[in-house]
C-alpha cells in the first residue's frame, strides 16, 4: 500500500509538467553530486570536502572539464562516473525545456492568456462585418494615447491575425489583441478580462450564439456603470430574447430592419447615402452628445451658432427623449444635452464672438409640393418585405412600386399605393430596357440572396452598369455584401451604395463609444419624424451670391428645418464623399451653384 501511494505521489508530481520535471532533474543531480563527493573525498589528496563538490558539480555542467583530472586512480574514477551521470541530466533538462519551450510557444499561439487591460474595446465573434467594426474603432481612437482593442473567437489566433492584418493593413497605435476561445463560454470570456473594458461589440452570424453570449456576459457582476454592450441580431424574430438576455445596460440592434430603413432613406434622394455614410463613420464628423452650461436657459434658435467647428441637430433631454430638429423657442432646461456634429470632441468649444449671417443673401422659400412617386425594385432577398413596408410609409396615394423578380406573397402592400411584379434577369439590359427605367424616381438594386455574397455584388455591378450607361435620371440605391466591392463598383460614377454589413458594423462601432446614440439614430431612420432633405440651394441662398454657412443656417431656421451641410454638384461625381460636406465653418464664405443642394434635417 505504501508503496502504491508513493508511485501515485511521485505520477501525481510528474503530471504537474516541465517545473516538476526541472526539480526532479535538479534533485537527481544533487544527489549525483552528493554520493561521488561522499565516494571521493577520501582519495582526493587533501581537497576539502565543499571542493570536491564543487568540483563533480562542475563537472555535472561541462563534460569537459575532467579532461585535466589527476591523481588518485579511483578519484579519477568518481570524477568519470559524474561527468557520465550529468550527460545524461543535462540531456534531460534540455528536452525538458525545449519540450516546455514547445508547449508555452503552442501556448501563446492558442491565444489562451489573460489580456490585463483597462477602458479597452472587446470586439466577441467573428463574421465578414469584423474588418469594418475594427477599422471604425482603430479611427475612433486616434485620439487616444494608448488604445487596445481585444477580439475573442472560437478561431486559429494566428489565422485571426494574419487575416487581420491583411485586410486592415497599418492601424497605427492602436494595438491589436487577438484571443482564442468560444465567447458564449466564461471561462474563454475571461481572457479579454470584459469587467474591465470600456465597451464590448458581440459579432455574430448566428442568433443562437448571440444569445449565449449575452446570457454570458449577464453572468458576470456588470453594473450600469460597466461597460456597454452592443449587438446586432439577423432575425428580427430573435430580438425580443436578445434584449432579455442583454439587459437593461446594453444595446441591441436588428440588423435587417435596419439595413432595409437605410435603403429606403436612401432611395428617396441622390446622394443621401453619402449623407449617411457620413455620419455613420469616423473618417470625417460624427455626432456627440455635449453638455454646455453656458445655454441653460437659453433658445434652440440660439444655440445654433453658439459653435463654429460644432453644427447643432438636436436635443436629448433629461428624461432621455432625443428631439431632432426642435422649434427654434425651445428652450434648454437643465440636464439637457446638445446633439451635434463634430470632427472630434475636442474641437467641440463655444464660438469666440458671433458667426456673420447677410441676410440680403437670403433666397425666398418656394411653395412645397409634394408628388406620388414611381419606384423600381429590381432582385430579390429576405429585406425585400420590410423595405416595401418602410417605403409605404413615406409614398403618397397614388404611387407606384414595381418589383422585378418573385412575386411578393403574404406581405402587407402600402395603402393606396400600387404594387405589381414580373419576373425578369436584372443583369440583361434587354429586360432592363423594357422596364423603360427612365421613368421612376427611384431604383433600387437589390443583393440577391439566392447567390454567394460575391457572385450576388458582380450581378449588382452589371446592373448598376446598365443602368447608368441608360443615364435614367433616377436616384439609384444599389445593396453590396462587400466593401471592396463597393470600391470596384465606383467607376460607375454612383454615389448611392448601400453596404449593409458596413453600414450595420459603422452603426455599431459608433454605439460602442456611445450607446445612447442608437436614439438618434432611430429618430433619423424613423418614418414618423424628421428626415435628412437634400434641398435645392437655392431655396436657401440666392445663387452666385457670397455669403455665409451662418447665412444657411439662418435660412434654414427660418424654414423650421437645421441645416447640417451642403453638397457641390460639380463634385457629386467624386468619390468617397460624393460632395457631401457637413458641420463646415459658419464663418466659411460659400457661393452656391446651380444643382448645389443643402443638407437639412426637417419633419413633412
Amino acid at each position: 500500500m505504501t508503496r502504491e501511494r508513493l508511485r501515485y505521489w511521485f505520477d501525481s508530481t510528474m503530471s504537474k509538467g516541465t517545473p516538476a520535471l526541472i526539480g526532479w532533474l535538479a534533485v537527481a543531480s544533487a544527489l549525483l553530486v552528493a554520493v561521488v563527493t561522499l565516494a571521493a573525498w577520501p582519495f582526493a589528496d587533501g581537497l576539502s570536502l565543499w571542493r570536491v563538490a564543487w568540483m563533480g558539480l562542475l563537472r555535472t555542467l561541462d563534460p569537459g572539464t575532467m579532461g585535466g583530472d589527476d591523481g588518485n586512480w579511483f578519484f579519477v574514477f568518481m570524477m568519470l562516473v559524474v561527468t557520465l551521470g550529468g550527460i545524461f541530466i543535462v540531456s534531460a533538462l534540455v528536452g525538458v525545456l525545449s519540450a516546455g519551450l514547445d508547449t508555452k510557444l503552442d501556448e501563446l499561439r492558442k491565444g489562451r492568456s489573460r489580456v490585463v487591460e483597462r477602458e479597452h474595446t472587446v470586439v466577441l465573434g467573428w463574421s465578414e462585418e469584423i474588418f469594418a467594426v475594427v477599422s471604425e474603432l482603430v479611427k475612433a481612437k486616434k485620439s487616444e494615447r494608448r488604445p487596445v482593442i481585444a477580439v475573442l473567437a472560437d478561431r486559429d489566433k494566428v489565422e485571426m491575425e494574419e487575416e487581420l492584418r491583411a485586410r486592415l493593413g497599418e492601424i497605427g497605435r492602436t494595438r491589436l489583441v487577438v484571443r482564442s476561445g468560444d465567447p458564449a463560454e466564461p471561462s474563454a470570456l475571461a481572457l479579454v478580462s470584459p469587467d474591465a473594458a470600456h465597451s464590448i461589440l458581440i459579432l455574430s452570424s448566428d442568433d443562437a450564439e448571440l444569445v449565449k453570449t449575452l446570457l454570458a456576459l449577464g453572468s458576470r457582476r456588470r453594473t450600469a456603470s460597466g461597460p456597454s454592450v452592443v449587438a446586432a441580431v439577423t432575425d428580427s424574430g430573435n430580438l425580443t430574447a436578445a434584449r432579455i438576455a442583454a439587459g437593461p445596460h446594453a444595446e441591441v440592434v436588428d440588423s435587417q430592419n435596419l439595413a432595409a430603413r437605410l435603403v429606403v432613406q436612401s432611395c428617396r434622394q441622390s446622394g443621401l447615402s453619402a449623407v449617411y455614410t457620413e455620419l455613420l463613420d469616423f473618417d470625417g464628423d460624427e455626432i456627440y452628445m455635449w453638455t454646455e452650461r453656458m445655454l441653460v436657459g437659453r433658445m434652440y434658435g440660439e444655440a445654433l451658432f453658439a459653435f463654429d467647428t460644432a453644427t447643432v441637430v438636436g436635443l436629448r433631454l433629461g428624461g432621455g427623449r432625443v428631439v431632432l430638429n426642435p422649434r427654434s423657442d425651445t428652450v434648454i432646461g437643465e440636464g439637457d444635452q446638445l446633439i451635434l456634429i463634430a470632427a472630434d470632441d475636442s474641437e467641440i468649444r463655444p464660438a469666440t464672438a458671433p458667426p456673420a449671417v447677410l441676410p440680403n443673401t437670403i433666397g425666398l422659400p418656394p411653395v412645397p409640393r409634394a408628388e406620388p412617386a414611381r419606384t423600381l425594385i429590381l432582385g430579390d432577398n429576405r429585406r425585400r418585405r420590410r423595405i416595401l413596408r418602410e417605403l409605404g410609409h413615406h409614398l403618397l396615394p397614388g404611387s407606384e412600386i414595381h418589383l422585378v423578380g418573385p412575386v411578393a406573397e403574404d406581405v402587407p402592400l402600402p395603402r393606396d399605393v400600387l404594387v405589381t411584379a414580373k419576373q425578369g434577369d436584372i443583369t440583361d439590359r434587354a429586360t432592363l430596357e423594357a422596364l423603360n427605367p427612365g421613368i421612376y424616381d427611384q431604383v433600387i438594386v437589390l443583393s440577391c440572396d439566392a447567390y454567394e455574397p460575391q457572385k450576388a455584388d458582380a450581378r449588382t455591378m452589371v446592373t448598376l452598369l446598365h443602368l447608368r450607361d441608360m443615364d435614367t435620371g433616377a436616384a439609384i440605391v444599389s445593396e453590396m455584401n462587400d466593401e471592396r466591392n463597393r470600391l470596384l463598383a465606383q467607376v460607375a460614377e454612383a454615389d448611392d451604395f448601400v453596404v449593409g454589413g458596413r453600414l450595420v458594423s459603422m452603426l455599431l462601432a459608433q454605439l460602442a463609444e456611445n450607446r445612447h446614440l442608437g436614439q438618434v439614430f432611430d429618430a433619423l431612420l424613423a418614418h414618423d419624424g424628421p428626415d435628412i432633405y437634400l434641398e435645392p440651394a437655392e431655396n436657401y441662398i440666392t445663387l452666385g451670391a457670397s455669403s455665409t454657412f451662418a447665412t444657411v443656417i439662418e435660412a434654414a431656421r427660418r424654414r423650421g428645418e437645421t441645416a447640417l451641410g451642403y453638397r457641390l454638384s460639380s463634385d457629386s461625381g467624386t468619390a468617397p464623399r460624393y460632395g457631401v460636406r457637413l458641420n463646415p465653418p459658419k464663418s466659411e464664405h460659400l457661393a452656391f451653384r446651380p444643382g448645389d443642394q443643402v443638407v437639412v434635417v426637417a419633419d413633412r
